[in-house]
């Protein structure tokens, strides 16, 4: 369903060529939790596609017209049109393809998936900064900070009743957040998940066979993650 050029593309390589007929490209990155939304959507409506990964640490000078911001995910099609930034990609899919959909038809179901999307928007940078972080006290108080964003989450599965976020059904919004869960454990992260509705959710979610087909080796992304933060341009090739 997918063709992968699994080494990433870096400064000075030339740009792909046209979209084949039929096909929509993905310029990705083999560990990029915003890139993998992207494809968690692709596998789970059986698009076909095909992956051109980007060297984040030597971005190519043509990948700028693609995506102004050179950040991955980007999506082209056989037209030549281009789709950025992640959740704007994920719900161009949905509507333009057809087969299962992701996001509900009611308007206050889709509503309530965006408004736990804007509960979910402070965790990707709260992780970042706990990457980042070089100081033991700063680091406990943003897992303190996590923690507390994680509690408006289980209570949206609390008030809901239900197994997802969007009902006992995966739908986007699911696969949305999914990518900083998956991260977890190898980011020693998981004292952070001490609510029952948030855990049963993450146990429910790994055994989706999209999430399992579309997953990261724990030991290959920690690989990739020292040598990313040392701004090593061979860190998006890791385990190659």
């Amino acid at each position: 369903m997918s063709k992968e050029s699994q080494r990433s593309l870096g400064k000075g390589s030339a740009p792909p060529g046209p979209v084949p007929n039929g096909h929509i490209r993905l310029y990705s990155m083999r560990f990029c939790p915003f890139a993998q939304r992207t494809r968690l959507v692709l596998q789970a409506k059986g698009i076909r596609h095909e992956v051109v990964n980007i060297n984040l640490k030597n971005k190519p000078e043509w990948f700028f017209t693609k995506n102004p911001f050179g950040l991955v995910p980007v999506l082209e099609n056989s037209q030549g049109q281009l789709i950025y930034e992640s959740s704007i990609t994920c719900e161009y899919l949905d509507e333009a393809y057809p087969g299962k959909k992701l996001l509900p038809e009611d308007p206050y179901e889709k509503a309530c998936q965006k408004m736990t999307f804007e509960l979910f928007s402070k965790v990707p940078p709260l992780i970042g900064s706990i990457i980042r972080s070089q100081n033991k006290e700063d680091r406990t108080g943003l897992k303190e900070d996590l923690h507390k964003e994680f509690s408006k989450l289980d209570q949206v599965l609390t008030d809901k009743k239900t197994t997802f976020f969007g009902g006992n059904s995966i739908s986007m919004i699911d696969y949305l957040i999914w990518p900083w869960f998956e991260r977890l454990e190898v980011l020693e992260l998981t004292e952070c998940v001490s609510h029952t509705q948030l855990k049963l959710w993450m146990t429910a979610m790994r055994k989706d066979p999209t999430v399992s087909t579309i997953s990261t080796d724990p030991k290959i992304y920690g690989g990739f993650l020292h040598l990313y933060l040392q701004n090593s341009p061979e860190a998006c090739d890791y385990g190659l």
